[in-house]
């Protein structure tokens, strides 16, 4: 498996976190920002790494920013992202498991390190169950496959 991880100035602690979590499971990432006490926007990390995974050059992304928000925003706008916006570890299991999500989004504003290491562990480690799920999300790749 390999993981993008990207943030905004709100989002740089817990990503750390994360890169030390991947480290700890020897899980292969690349580690794109933001590394700056300045505000920055969260668009111009979120969409590229979002584009990356939907290249299929990372398998996963993870995006933090202040809230989570922004960064679930700006990647579910890439054509074949499905990132969900989780703050708790019941929602982490369920987004993979059931919605096959390619992108976890989290707030650092809104939970700590321990939390936020524990949701992408549970997330990473899910595995989408496919079945009903699977027509589920072939109606979302459908609709977003549709000229309007």
């Amino acid at each position: 498996m390999k993981v993008i991880l990207a943030s905004d100035h709100g989002g740089v602690n817990i990503r750390k976190e994360i890169a030390s979590l991947l480290e700890e499971l020897n899980i292969q990432y690349e580690d794109m920002g933001c590394d700056c006490e300045g505000s920055v926007d969260y668009p111009d990390f979120g969409i590229p790494a979002a584009e990356r995974v939907a290249r299929g050059e990372f398998d996963k992304g993870i995006l933090v920013c202040g809230t989570g928000i922004g960064m679930c925003i700006s990647a579910n706008k890439v054509k074949g992202i499905r990132a969900a916006l989780v703050h708790d570890v019941f929602s982490a299991k369920m987004t993979a498991e059931h919605n096959d999500s390619n992108v976890l989004t989290m707030g650092e504003r809104v939970i700590g390190p321990g939390l936020a290491r524990e949701i992408a562990k549970t997330w990473l480690q899910a595995e989408f169950q496919a079945g009903r799920h699977a027509n589920r999300i072939g109606k979302i790749t459908e609709y977003e496959n549709k000229t309007l």
